[in-house]
């Protein structure tokens, strides 16, 4: 009897070795594709948090406070915003991992942690400005006095609307690189000097190839890299972080 013809061995590992070529060569087309949505998706989050913003300073003529007054209940600045997104009074819980507070990329627990049960949170607030923390006036969206320890900072006066003298080159949100609550640049200077890995902070430079995205106090959104934002001691990269915008080089770290 004729025997049914069948593949033989070499053209079995021929067909193997051609799917293992094509899926090579379209694993990085998937991949770059899922980063460029994972992207779009993180802009388009903070453009809504952009109306949230627009809103909330056309209705007190100021920014959010990184913490607001007494009789706010002390809320921080996503909280002020998110009653604006929400429309409630009180937030649900967790909010910042969920729907535009949560940047596709990004974990939901900060991974660097003790604790498990820190979130991750997706987005920080330009308080500081260039400056290192409390010790000096800030020039970020939170004004704080000269030497105030954080306890007495509850309730202070926000910055007004008319103290951004730049509005459309001036950082308000961004891309949170070790997933607290504040976007700083002093992070990463800091970081040389304390020999702290980059990647414990859920790797929030690397979530976009390379860029990090910003809304500015115009509400608009940009996608600079991170060496301008982050490294770059030029006047026009400096000056966006600071409200009077102006670079301020001398309070960098060095």
């Amino acid at each position: 009897m004729r025997q049914k013809a069948g593949f033989t061995l070499i053209e079995l590992v021929v067909v193997i070795a051609i799917i293992a070529i094509l899926a090579a060569l379209l694993l990085p087309v998937l991949t770059r594709a899922k980063q460029r949505a994972s992207q779009a998706a993180c802009t388009s989050n903070l453009h809504q948090l952009g109306i949230a913003l627009q809103s909330f300073v056309a209705e007190n003529n100021a920014y959010p406070s990184i913490i607001g007054s007494t009789n706010t209940g002390n809320w921080w600045w996503a909280i002020q915003l998110e009653s604006e997104v929400s429309n409630k009074s009180k937030p649900i819980k967790d909010f910042i991992t969920q729907g535009i507070w949560r940047c596709p990329s990004s974990p939901r627990l900060v991974p660097w942690q003790r604790s498990d049960k820190d979130l991750f949170c997706s987005y920080g607030y330009n308080a500081f400005g260039v400056l290192p923390g409390w010790t000096t006036n800030l020039l970020g969206l939170d004004g704080l006095p000269a030497h105030l320890p954080m306890s007495k900072t509850v309730g202070l006066p926000p910055v007004p609307e008319s103290g951004v003298a730049v509005p459309a080159d001036m950082m308000a949100i961004g891309d949170s690189i070790d997933g607290m609550v504040i976007f700083r640049r002093w992070l990463l200077e800091w970081n040389r000097f304390r020999d702290w890995d980059r990647t414990k902070f859920g790797r929030a430079s690397d979530r976009h190839q390379g860029s990090i995205n910003v809304l500015f106090c115009d509400f608009h959104v940009e996608s600079p890299t991170v060496t301008f934002v982050f490294e770059d001691k030029s006047d026009p990269a400096l000056d966006r972080w600071n409200r009077d915008h102006q670079p301020h080089r001398e309070q960098l770290i060095r």
